[in-house]
């Protein structure tokens, strides 16, 4: 399917969603939305104390030549869940043409006091794929962002793994305006030796957590560090996971495994981990919201 849908495609499709956030009457709300097709948000729904937003995408992934660009505003005292409803899927590059594949960019704002929690599904990138992801976010004072993020070797059933071309990735963090943070990633299976001793060996999925805000005391960061220590062991995945305190207002948590599942639940496990040590609140429960 995916090779018939390469073939098909011919030009760039452009693709915005932009939303933003209000705290009104003691609830976070969902005051303007915009957005063109594929992507569009199918569902906001309150969840706890704060509003959820699942994000659908009509089409059957990211085509070669495909842009998303996604804004989130989160005004002051707002807070945001994020999510999407299934894993990102990636399709081919053409070899000709459009030779810089696809891409999406995200940008999130925080004013004073705001909250988001961005946990989508993981990347799935096929065969010949090549994406470039970027990502910005603008904080002002006591405004908390946390993410996680997961990417997939490929379709590994179908004997895809590592076999896309180039995944490019990026994260900058401002702290009203002053740059606090920049990471830069790119992966080129077939020119990287990923299997090598003291690279990635024999682990084939990655994880990112971050967790950003003003609101990280050394206590805070000494209890999520600890908290690491504390992950559970997922049968016969293991996964390998390190925490460090950035230069200023950070945490970054890196993790690596043989499988999805394991990292999503050791997301999951940091996730609801943060929520209670920075938010003082408790886990989020989907199924039953």
């Amino acid at each position: 399917m995916a090779a018939d849908i390469r073939g098909e495609r011919a030009a760039v499709r452009n693709s915005v969603l932009r939303a933003s956030f209000h705290f009104t009457d003691g609830a976070t709300r969902l005051a303007d939305k915009y957005h063109t097709s594929p992507i569009k948000i199918a569902k906001s729904f309150p969840l706890q104390e704060q509003l959820a937003v699942i994000i659908m995408d009509c089409s059957p992934g990211l085509l070669a030549g495909d842009r998303y660009e996604l804004e989130w505003q989160a005004h002051g005292s707002s807070h945001a869940y994020i999510t999407n409803q299934s894993y990102m899927k990636v399709h081919p590059s053409p070899l000709e043409g459009v030779a810089v594949g696809s891409s999406i960019s995200q940008t999130f704002r925080l004013g004073h006091h705001a909250v988001i929690e961005h946990m989508p599904e993981p990347v799935m990138l096929y065969k010949d794929a090549k994406l470039r992801s970027e990502t910005n976010v603008y904080l002002e004072s006591g405004a908390v962002w946390m993410q996680a993020d997961i990417l997939c070797p490929g379709r590994t059933l179908r004997q895809e793994k590592f076999r896309y071309a180039e995944f490019r990735n990026s994260l900058s963090v401002y702290y009203e305006d002053e740059l606090i943070f920049a990471q830069r990633q790119r992966i080129v299976p077939s020119d990287h030796k990923l299997a090598a001793p003291g690279c990635w060996e024999e682990m084939t999925h990655m994880a990112t957590f971050c967790l950003f805000t003003d609101q990280l005391t050394g206590s805070r960061i000494e209890s999520m560090k600890e908290l690491v220590q504390e992950l559970p062991e997922y049968g016969s995945h293991p996964v390998m996971i390190g925490l460090s305190d950035t230069h200023r207002y950070g945490l970054v948590a890196a993790a690596a495994s043989t499988a999805a599942w394991p990292l999503q639940e050791a997301m999951r496990f940091l996730w609801h981990g943060a929520r209670k040590i920075v938010l003082g609140k408790e886990p989020v429960d989907l199924l039953n919201s």
